[in-house]
């Protein structure tokens, strides 16, 4: 792409391009051995504690007597790709457009099996991303009634787990589901 030998200054060459000129001589440095047994380190114990951000990874490496400060260990962890599993803000959004259904158990006594299910999608981290899981629970009996597994979150997860358990256990009166868009779909 950069010629060095071409006439043409290299300035230009990268204006030409559409790239900045300090990229055109940065040379990216070689990760040293102390950072590279720093990142197997913070990649165990992340499988130990996958809750675990930088600063309580610096606290666990300090504990092995290793000295470094938070931004280092967090710059790692973004190296190797990692970051601490932790509950995110609103992972639950309705579709675009759906209608927002008003909560009808908040007052009703649950008092017999099939009177009211729940139903809810979480997932579970993998070694190579994640594997989506659906269940379906009978409120009165506390009994998981169908589970499906996925490897993507779409509509038909939901509705296989659905249809297996009302082929199996009948009708119930409500299925209670948040209102995420898997759900109103």
């Amino acid at each position: 792409m950069i010629d060095r030998n071409h006439p043409l200054p290299i300035s230009k060459q990268a204006k030409t391009v559409g790239i900045s000129r300090g990229s055109v001589y940065y040379l990216p440095r070689p990760v040293s051995d102390f950072d590279q047994e720093l990142m197997k380190r913070i990649d165990r114990l992340h499988l130990d504690y996958p809750f675990a951000g930088a600063r309580k990874l610096r606290d666990l490496l300090k504990q092995e007597g290793y000295c470094l400060g938070r931004k280092h260990v967090a710059t790692l962890m973004k190296r190797i790709g990692i970051e601490a599993l932790y509950r995110k803000p609103r992972t639950t959004k309705p579709g675009v457009g759906r209608k927002i259904y008003p909560y009808l158990l908040r007052s009703m006594a649950i008092t017999r099996p099939n009177q009211a299910w729940a139903m809810d999608i979480t997932y579970l981290l993998m070694a190579r991303g994640f594997v989506y899981l659906v269940a379906v629970v009978d409120w009165f009996t506390r009994r998981v009634l169908s589970w499906k597994v996925s490897i993507t979150m779409d509509v038909h997860l939901c509705l296989e787990a659905v249809e297996v358990a009302i082929a199996q256990y009948g009708r119930p009166e409500i299925v209670n589901t948040d209102q995420g868009s898997q759900f109103t779909s």
